[in-house]
C-alpha cells in the first residue's frame, strides 16, 4: 500500500516524511520528482509478543510514502498529483504553526483555509478530468455512432453532479458495471484522505473534532532524538503524550485504508502481517507465502488477549483457548496464526 504525502509549500511535509522513514530530504522536489520511503506502524502488541518470546528478530507492519511536490494551488496542469493518483491514500499536511523564519505562500497562517484550498485543488483535479473524459466520448460517439461507452458515461454524469456540489467521488457508490468503467480513471477524491496538522508546542495537545491527526513535527524531532526509552516516556509524559504523534499517524492512515494486522511469533520471528479487513484465512496465509495459500489445511489460531491473560503459549493450550480454523474463517485483528498447509 501506497501513502502520497501531499501539501502546501511550507507545511512540514519534507521533515515529516524524514522524521517517518528515516530518508533526509534537501531542498525543494522539482516537477515530477518524488522520494519514496518505508515507515514502521508501531504496534504495541508487537512488542508485547516480542516480550514474551524473546525472538532474533522483531518486525513491525509497514507504511510505503510517496512525498511529492508542493500543490499548486490554480495550476491546471496539477503536475503534482502525477504521482499521488498511483497511491491508495492521500495523506495532506496542514501548516498550524507559527514561525516568523518560515514563510507561507498565502502570507499568513491559517489552517482551515489551506486545508480547503486543497480540498477545493482536488475536487477540480476530478472535474477536469470527468469533463474532459465526457467530451471524449461526444466526439466519439459524432463521428462512430458508438454506444460502446455507455456505461461510463452514465457514471461519469453521476460524478459530475457529485463534484459540481463539492462532494469527492468517494462518497458515491456505483453499479459494478459502472465501477469497473471508471476504476482505471485514478479519480484522486476516490482515494481516502488522512489531514495531518502540523503545529506548534503550545497546540499539541489540541483536537479539531473532524478526523485529522494532530502532530508537531518540532517536538516529534525531539522525541525520535531520545534515546533512553524512560526518559522518552518522561518526556511525552510532560507534554501530555501517551504515544508519539508519528506511531498515531501511522495507525490512523493503516485504519484509513482498511487494514489490520495478524500475527506469527517465535523464537525467530515475532511479525505483524498486513492484511484487509475481512479476509479470509487462506488468504491470509499468502501473505506470508503463496504455497500456504495454495495448499492451505488449516490455521491455528490464539487470541491476543488469551495469550496474555494465560501468560504463555502453552498456558492458552492447556486452557483449550486455541482454536483450529477452516479455510472459511476470517482472519480477526491481533490474531496469533500458525498455518498448516501442504503442497
Amino acid at each position: 500500500m501506497q501513502v502520497a504525502l501531499l501539501g502546501l509549500a511550507q507545511a512540514g511535509k519534507k521533515t515529516l516524511f524524514s522524521l517517518l522513514t528515516g530518508r533526509e530530504v534537501t531542498g525543494a522536489l522539482k516537477r515530477g520528482e518524488t522520494i519514496e520511503g518505508i515507515a514502521r506502524v508501531r504496534d504495541p502488541r508487537v512488542d508485547v509478543l516480542a516480550g514474551m518470546y524473546r525472538p532474533e528478530k522483531t518486525t513491525y507492519a509497514e507504511n510505503h510514502f510517496v512525498l511529492c511536490p508542493d500543490i499548486d494551488v490554480g495550476s491546471e496542469a496539477r503536475t503534482w498529483l502525477d504521482s499521488a493518483r498511483n497511491c491508495d491514500l492521500l495523506c495532506c499536511v496542514i501548516r498550524a504553526f507559527e514561525a516568523a523564519d518560515v514563510y507561507h505562500p498565502d502570507g499568513s497562517v491559517d489552517a482551515a483555509r489551506d486545508r480547503n484550498a486543497i480540498r477545493t485543488e482536488l475536487l477540480l483535479a476530478d472535474m477536469h478530468m470527468v469533463e474532459t473524459r465526457l467530451h471524449n466520448i461526444a466526439e466519439d460517439r459524432r463521428k462512430y455512432k458508438t454506444t460502446k461507452h455507455d456505461v461510463q458515461e452514465q457514471a461519469l454524469h453521476l460524478c459530475a453532479g457529485a463534484l459540481e456540489n463539492e462532494k469527492p467521488l468517494s462518497t458515491l457508490e456505483f453499479p459494478p458495471a459502472q465501477e469497473k468503467a471508471i476504476r482505471g480513471m485514478d479519480l484522486i477524491t476516490r482515494k481516502p484522505v488522512v489531514f495531518v496538522r502540523n503545529v506548534s508546542e503550545d497546540d499539541i495537545g489540541a483536537t479539531s473534532g473532524d478526523g485529522t491527526v494532530t502532530i508537531s513535527c518540532a517536538i516529534e524531532k525531539e522525541i525520535a532524538a531520545i534515546e533512553n526509552e524512560s526518559e522518552r516516556g518522561e518526556f511525552m509524559a510532560e507534554l501530555g503524550l501517551d504515544s508519539p504523534g508519528l506511531d498515531r499517524m501511522n495507525a490512523a492512515i493503516y485504519d484509513a485504508l482498511g487494514l489490520m494486522s495478524f500475527y506469527t511469533v517465535g523464537e525467530d520471528e515475532c511479525r505483524a502481517w498486513t492484511i484487509r479487513k475481512g479476509t479470509a484465512a487462506p488468504t491470509a496465509g499468502g501473505a506470508i507465502h503463496s504455497d500456504i495459500e495454495r495448499g492451505f489445511i488449516r490455521v491455528q489460531v490464539i487470541k491476543f488477549d488469551d495469550l496474555v491473560a494465560a501468560g504463555s503459549e502453552e498456558a492458552v493450550k492447556r486452557n483449550g483457548r486455541m482454536q483450529a480454523r477452516g479455510r472459511d474463517y476470517v482472519i480477526e485483528d491481533g490474531d496469533l496464526c500458525d498455518f498448516l498447509f501442504s503442497v
